[in-house]
């Protein structure tokens, strides 16, 4: 017989998840619980009290999210300046949002948040847009091996991913770092006008750090990489040679095979206009992906008051 009780289900210690479906509800059960935690998380050193001049006791209001000063009876509204602000959601419902974006590989549509929350489309897209502004890339240099190519979205050509002349095909950057020693593997996407040399090299010198280790295919925008201070292995695809050893393009493929089943098979397609959006949403996934915290908790992390 099993020794599962499955009164009190727990999550299996072979699961890849951080935070389960069953964590979720303990953790977040009430209105009540997500408040706490916000208060918890945006003042880590108590509520700081602007009448009295300092950090005081503060009492949960019974009918409005808001606090109390003990002393004064000044009000602190914590939703005030977050993503929460002027939101008649439940704030659960935006939590289990934000447990829904940071839980799935291949993304969540507006769509399909209306059919999970309850809630109109028009509120499911605002929370959907509100969610995916905290999911931004880590602006950091890259280092150690590092992978560079380039891909285009938009209509399907005749000339396999390369655009045809005159079309209206938009082109991506991406570079992914390979995992090495205690550093998990990450990437950057930047959708960038067009794909020559003097467009792309800011780029390079912005993200990368001297004398790292670039592996790129044979694109010619990438012959003058050594000049720059990096080293680099080419890899010949033209050749159909794919890899070498340890020289390929692989991850930051991988990638690309994820972001574009991701849209094809969840958005379907993406406007010019918001594709950096959906990058950025992709890129912090996958870059908080092996995080021990796990992506929903530090997705939750990035909820801040916006500096006045």
């Amino acid at each position: 017989m099993s020794k599962v009780n499955r009164n009190e289900p727990v999550r299996s210690t072979a699961s890849e998840s951080r935070t389960s479906l069953m964590e979720f509800e303990q953790q977040f059960p009430n209105d009540a619980a997500c408040l706490d935690y916000l208060v918890q998380t945006l003042y880590p050193n108590g509520i700081f009290c602007p009448k009295c001049q300092k950090v005081t006791k503060h009492h949960r209001n019974a009918k409005r999210p808001s606090y109390s000063c003990q002393y004064c009876g000044h009000h602190e509204h914590p939703m005030v300046g977050t993503i929460f602000q002027d939101s008649a959601t439940s704030l659960k419902l935006w939590m289990y949002a934000i447990y829904l974006m940071s839980s799935t590989r291949c993304g969540i549509s507006a769509k399909q948040l209306e059919r999970e929350l309850g809630v109109t489309y028009k509120t499911a897209w605002r929370m959907f847009n509100k969610i995916r502004s905290l999911m931004t890339q880590d602006p950091s240099p890259l280092f150690g091996r590092v992978e560079m190519d380039e891909t285009y979205f938009g209509p399907r050509g005749s000339r396999g991913g390369r655009p045809a002349p005159g079309g209206s095909k938009v082109p991506v950057l991406g570079m992914a770092q390979r995992k090495w020693w205690l550093y998990p593997g990450r990437v950057a996407a930047t959708v960038v006008p067009d794909i020559s040399r003097d467009t792309l090299r800011p780029h390079f010198r912005a993200r990368i750090l001297p004398k790292a280790i670039v592996y790129t295919d044979e694109l010619p925008v990438y012959n003058k990489l050594r000049d720059m201070g990096f080293r680099d292995s080419r890899i010949h695809h033209s050749q159909k040679v794919y890899a070498r050893g340890d020289v390929h393009t692989n991850t930051v493929e991988g990638f690309w095979a994820l972001l574009k089943n991701g849209i094809s098979g969840v958005y379907h397609g993406v406007s010019t206009k918001h594709l950096q959006a959906y990058l950025d949403e992709y890129a912090f996934r996958y870059n908080n992906r092996t995080d021990p915290k796990g992506v929903f908790n530090v997705l939750l992390g990035r909820v801040r008051k916006a500096v006045s």
